[in-house]
């Protein structure tokens, strides 16, 4: 799958679908892409999720429209997706800094926020230390929760505070970090933290026991502090492995896997495994 000309392929949707009221499933599908690797590819490669896309590019052209003399505030709020002229007023205040009621008294300054153009650029070339494995099926012991991919950027790393803050990695130490399958019919996902069962006698109370599947896995070797080593190359496998790598992402279990040492340390060892298999 060539990854650049699906995000451009998905962004062409969502502008020529931008009055509509779109869903991530909905693009999913439109681009033949699942939805939990849309999600997660658009975010990667833009640092935005659809929804602040779409809300981005809708109080753009709002106020380029509110300009224009003729133009009424509640039949642009209207337009663009909100119920009620409060509502767009809070939205276009947070983004432009100023009232829609302001622009019509004064013309003021308002920002722009542009349509996404996908440029490759060739830079000088670095090496990614990876290998492709394959795996029998093993038991892991998780502590979940839910989360969908409006909030989990900030989310799942409050769940890891909370999580080691607690004392919980003393029951079962925080070895893995495991996104499971993403269900596309409630838009949201489970993530877990904990390790493989054969390290633990018995299973404490408020976690359980997963069976990852036999897979292939290109594996991943992160050296860095964390978490920014392992979110640098989250990023890297999705704009420059994917696009030209022989293998694809296939719907599985994607895990984070946390060594010993010190996390801070610049020699610090992580790694991240995917799930694919050969174009």
């Amino acid at each position: 799958m060539d990854w650049i000309q699906t995000l451009e392929k998905a962004i062409d949707y969502m502008e020529e679908n931008l009055l509509s009221d779109l869903e991530c499933e909905e693009v999913a599908e439109g681009v033949y892409i699942s939805n939990h690797h849309f999600q997660r590819t658009f975010t990667l490669l833009t640092g935005l999720t659809m929804g602040e896309y779409i809300r981005n590019r809708r109080l753009s052209l709002a106020g380029g429209e509110l300009l224009r003399k003729e133009t009424k505030v509640i039949d642009v709020a209207l337009k663009y997706g909100y119920d009620s002229p409060e509502s767009f007023t809070k939205a276009f205040k947070r983004f432009h800094g100023i009232t829609p009621v302001q622009v019509k008294k004064q013309g003021a300054s308002l920002k722009s926020f542009n349509r996404l153009i996908i440029k490759i650029i060739m830079e000088g070339g670095s090496s990614m230390d990876y290998r492709i494995e394959k795996k029998e099926a093993f038991e892991v012991v998780l502590m979940t929760r839910t989360f969908n991919y409006q909030n989990n950027m900030t989310d799942i790393p409050k769940f890891w505070s909370e999580y080691l803050e607690s004392g919980l990695d003393e029951k079962v130490c925080g070895a893995l970090g495991i996104c499971l399958p993403m269900d596309d019919e409630t838009k949201e996902f489970e993530y877990g933290i904990g390790c493989c069962k054969e390290f633990l006698s018995e299973v404490p109370e408020g976690f359980q026991v997963y069976t990852i599947p036999a897979y292939t896995w290109a594996i991943f070797r992160c050296v860095g502090p964390m978490p920014g080593a392992i979110q640098d190359m989250w990023k890297r496998v999705y704009s420059e492995w994917l696009p030209q790598a022989n293998y694809e992402l296939v719907q599985g279990y994607d895990i984070e896997n946390y060594t010993e040492g010190d996390a801070s340390s610049p020699d610090y060892v992580s790694e991240i495994w995917l799930p694919v298999k050969e174009k």
